[in-house]
């Protein structure tokens, strides 16, 4: 699956497969977004350059964050 993620370092919205925690580019640790793949390749220019201000915005990117829980989302059961 595909997942979109933000670096603050870098100022950049990455499209990257899994759950990643740094960025490709230059290391610094992601964000992992809560939109999907299919609704920000649905948005044209405009509203992507509207999105990664939003992003820029600590309090906004708080709000479009995603939290992800290993565990939770596991195929295995935990090993305890």
């Amino acid at each position: 699956m595909m997942y979109m993620h933000f670096c603050k370092n870098c100022n950049h919205i990455h499209i990257l497969n899994g759950h990643k925690t740094n960025c490709p580019g230059c290391g610094a640790s992601l964000v992992e977004l809560s939109i999907t793949f299919q609704e920000y390749s649905a948005m044209n220019a405009d509203d992507r350059a509207a999105f990664q201000n939003r992003c820029n915005d600590t309090q906004q990117l708080e709000k479009l964050r995603c939290i992800y829980r290993f565990g939770k989302y596991a195929k295995r059961d935990p090993v305890l």
